[in-house]
């Protein structure tokens, strides 16, 4: 596979777009990167659980293995491109993705909760004033 083949893959997922980060090409769901082209074009990346890393490296031990440091421990996985079919590669990515807009809902509606309980607590402090 070539660094190409995988940007269609990323590509062909809803409303992904490319952006760059740190120098080489990411891809991004409502803000939130879930791949990334390595600057060597040897590899890839993609975001998904630390169990799902875990079953990929399993699965396919000269394909992937996790990014270095703590990115790694939190579930970033490169992709060795010449060892990876599309298939594969093509579960990866839509795991990825699929966490990314997870991700998105999930915060949003942690902000949503989180702005009526300061909404609330507001509300209380007003009504201790006035009495």
């Amino acid at each position: 596979m070539k660094p190409n083949d995988f940007r269609k893959i990323a590509l062909r997922l809803q409303d992904a777009i490319e952006g760059e980060h740190m120098a080489h090409p990411d891809f991004r769901v409502n803000g939130r990167i879930f791949a990334t082209l390595h600057p060597d074009g040897q590899q890839g990346m993609v975001k998904v659980t630390p169990d799902q890393q875990r079953d990929f490296i399993h699965q396919h031990p000269a394909t992937f293995t996790p990014a270095s440091g703590a990115w790694g421990r939190q579930g970033c996985t490169m992709v060795l491109l010449s060892a990876v079919d599309e298939e594969t590669l093509g579960e990866a990515m839509t795991l990825a993705w699929q966490l990314a807009v997870t991700s998105v809902k999930v915060k949003s509606q942690k902000s949503k909760v989180k702005r009526k309980v300061e909404t609330d607590k507001l509300a209380k402090r007003g009504r201790r004033r006035r009495r």
